[in-house]
Parts: C-alpha cells; sequence; structure tokens
C-alpha cells in the first residue's frame, strides 16, 4: 500500500499552517484485546472533518510512568494530544494523576468538579470516596462538560482529557470541537482500479513522485480470484487535486493500452 501525507506548514508562499494531533489512548483491556477501541476511529473523522492532521495514535497501559512518558512525548510533537480512558472512579484509574505528574503540578478534588457531581447526585451521602476520584482535577486545569453522566474532563496546556465510554468521550469531543484551530480540509477523489496493487506499483509511484502537493493512497481489495485496488488522491489545493487524479487516470489508461497491445498481438 502507498499512503503519503500532505499537509505543510506556513512558509514564505502563506500556506496554512498546519494543525496537528495525537490520540492516546489508556488502558489494559485494550491491549488485552477485551475492550475493542473505538473511540480513535471517531476523533480521526471528526478531526479530518475540522482539516486538523491526526498523525499518531498510541496505546499505552494503566501505568504512571508509561502514560506521563506519552503524553510528555505527545504533547511536544502536536499541535492536541487528545487522551481517553483512565478517569473513573476505581483504583486503576489513574489518568488524572498520571497527567498532573507530566506537568509537574499537584492534583486535588477540584471545587467546581465537585460542585457538578453534587448536583448530580441525589444526597452528601452519594458522593463516596470513589466518585469523588472523578472529581480530582490537576491545578489550574480547564473542565472539559460531560452532559451525558457529569463526571468532567479536563484540559491542561494542549492535552484534552476525557472518559473512554465512547458515548461520553463523543459527547465530551463534541463540546471541545468549537474551540479547536482548525486547519484547511482535506478533499479527496476515489479512481477505481482494475488492478492489483502488483500491477500498478512502479507507475503509481512515479505519479506521486511528479504530484507531491498530493497523497495517493492505494488500498486493495480482493473478490474470488481478482485483486483491485481503490486509488484515493488526497490534497488540500482543488487544482492539485485535479491534476493528481488526471495523473492517476492517465497511467490506468497507459497500462489498459498496454495490456490490450500485449493481447493483440498473440
Amino acid at each position: 500500500m502507498v499512503d503519503a501525507v500532505a499537509g505543510t506548514d506556513a512558509g514564505a508562499g502563506g500556506e496554512a499552517r498546519r494543525i496537528t494531533a495525537a490520540v492516546l489512548v489508556v488502558g489494559d483491556e485494550i491491549l488485552s484485546g477485551r475492550t475493542r477501541d473505538s473511540n480513535s476511529g471517531t476523533i480521526a473523522a471528526r478531526l479530518t472533518m475540522m482539516g486538523i492532521d491526526l498523525s499518531e495514535i498510541r496505546v499505552v497501559p494503566d501505568e504512571t510512568d508509561r502514560i506521563v512518558e506519552a503524553v510528555n512525548a505527545l504533547r511536544a510533537r502536536y499541535t492536541y494530544v487528545f487522551t481517553t480512558g483512565g478517569i473513573g472512579p476505581t483504583h486503576d484509574d489513574i489518568t488524572a494523576d498520571a497527567v498532573a505528574a507530566a506537568f509537574g503540578v499537584g492534583i486535588d478534588v477540584d471545587p467546581r468538579a465537585r460542585a457538578i457531581l453534587a448536583t448530580h447526585y441525589a444526597t452528601e451521602a452519594d458522593l463516596t470516596p470513589a466518585r469523588l476520584r472523578m472529581a480530582r482535577i490537576p491545578d489550574g486545569a480547564e473542565l472539559i462538560a460531560n452532559p451525558l453522566t457529569k463526571a468532567p474532563g479536563f484540559r491542561i496546556g494542549n492535552v484534552y482529557v476525557m472518559a473512554g465510554v465512547p458515548k461520553i468521550m463523543e459527547a465530551m469531543f463534541e463540546g471541545i470541537a468549537p474551540t479547536l484551530e482548525v486547519g484547511a480540509v482535506v478533499l479527496s477523489e476515489t479512481v477505481d482500479c482494475p488492478y492489483g496493487e502488483g500491477t500498478i506499483g512502479t507507475a503509481l509511484a512515479a505519479v506521486q513522485k511528479a504530484h507531491p502537493d498530493t497523497a495517493i493512497g492505494s488500498y486493495p481489495t480482493f473478490a474470488g480470484t481478482h485483486f483491485s485496488t481503490k486509488l484515493v488522491v488526497r490534497s488540500r489545493d482543488a487544482e492539485a487535486l485535479a491534476r493528481g487524479v488526471a495523473a492517476v487516470r492517465a497511467m490506468l489508461a497507459e497500462i489498459a493500452a498496454a495490456d490490450l497491445a500485449s493481447t493483440a498481438s498473440y
């Protein structure tokens, strides 16, 4: 599969600044296969719509050192980092503590978060120590609203910490989406190719090299005994996209003509 990534930082030519992101998934249950991660795909789709390049997805276990290491590496490299999982009421929900450690700040029950939970639960007695764990927020962080079950996430620096339950994460993300800086949306067009990648690989690489302002993805399919390929051309520039698509179609026409000539020679 050939799949290049387009996008540039702002430069002398005046291109839009490239906005990048990473997703950090926290949870032993993901690594063991007991739970399938759907949050990364949801975030990826939303970021693509917003013109934000999701450049990395990382999964780490419920281990403080591993979370701290990942948070610090990712926040230094990308515009935004979105974490999912590990902010619930149990002993193994350690993401908030790890993020606080990554930023070198303290963490305690936040009065704002406590007030939200107090309003949600019927009595003060319902605010058990376990539930109050969900009100522990790193110093200096802003809360991320949770319209479904109320226990908030938080943002500190460029790191957005959200729940692992998919519906709750989605609701949290929709709340923060309007606050994110967006980039130029990536345009795309799919060209159906009747050949397998082994047939088109060399020619396709030449097309990609000739059109560096596009990204050409090659996605094979197999039906019965026949390979075919979906060729997806992407660019943030409509004219560049059109040129890339035209070049791909011309490449396929040349391959078809060569096939026809080869068949006719028998």
